[in-house]
């Protein structure tokens, strides 16, 4: 084996005990980096808190993604899915509507926020 070889070895090595080791958390971390489609056709507030009583503080443009922390109860809303008082923090203090979120449910999909 050429000492090219045996260097590609061990690295090939170290990189999988690293991942053997990482294995749990970036499973976990991997599950969490999901994007739910907001409503096609439709641009969504963001508001600051869960519900409508809440400052915008940016809008979503037509055909975003979002990845979505925590849910929490709100105010209700009607929208392309339905009527629903769920909000999905989206972001560090922004929150969406889950009426606009295409989840795949009619409840909630991620742990509630504390």
């Amino acid at each position: 084996m050429t000492s090219r070889s045996r260097r590609s070895t061990l690295l090939a090595g170290a990189a999988g005990a690293v991942l053997m080791v990482m294995g749990t958390s970036a499973t976990a971390d991997a599950a969490a980096l999901r994007y739910y489609d907001v409503a096609p056709g439709y641009s969504v507030n963001v508001r600051r808190g869960p519900g409508t009583n809440y400052p915008i503080v940016r809008v979503l443009p037509v055909g975003a993604k979002v990845q979505i922390y925590c849910q929490t109860p709100g105010t209700t809303e009607t929208g392309p899915y339905g009527r629903s008082n769920i909000w999905d923090n989206i972001d560090s203090g922004e929150y969406i509507s889950d009426a606009y979120v295409n989840t795949g449910s009619d409840g909630y999909v991620r742990p509630r926020c504390a």
